[in-house]
This record gives structure tokens, C-alpha cells and sequence, in this order.
């Protein structure tokens, strides 16, 4: 499909309900991990490239993804 650019990501969601105290805890131990040199190192060979962000930032990504799958699932007849 010309134009058409696939890749692969991973993320970390939680719970509709969850407090903000918990997400933000959450969030600055991943931002942590993934800046962390072990774990560049151990992502480089993969060639993945770790995010870092905010919950909105994640939140808007998301967004940004889904007409592009929406998509890619009505074409192939996965979805209507």
C-alpha cells in the first residue's frame, strides 16, 4: 500500500479509575527505566527506541494510531 508506514510499539496502560497519584508513579519509574543505560543497551540490539513521556503524551499517540488501524482493518476485511 503506497504510503503506508507499519511499525510496532509497546506501552503500559492501567485501569479506567486509576488514581493520578499511581499513574504518575507509574509513569516517572518507566520514564526511569527506559533512560536507564541497562536498558538502552539491552533495546539497542532490538533496534527499538524507547518514548518517554507523559500519560497525555501516550493518550495522544494512541489517538493518532487509531484511524490508521481502523483503516488497515476495514481494508482487510477484519473489521466493518
Amino acid at each position: 500500500m503506497p504510503g503506508f508506514v507499519a511499525s510496532s510499539w509497546t506501552g503500559i496502560v492501567a485501569l479506567p479509575g486509576t488514581s493520578k497519584q499511581i499513574i504518575d508513579k507509574l509513569n516517572r519509574a518507566t520514564n526511569a527505566s527506559l533512560k536507564d543505560p541497562a536498558t538502552q543497551a539491552k533495546l539497542k540490539p532490538l533496534e527499538a527506541q524507547a518514548m518517554f513521556g507523559t500519560p497525555g503524551d501516550y493518550a495522544d499517540f494512541l489517538k493518532s494510531e487509531l484511524p490508521k488501524w481502523t483503516a488497515m482493518a476495514k481494508l482487510s476485511g477484519a473489521a466493518e
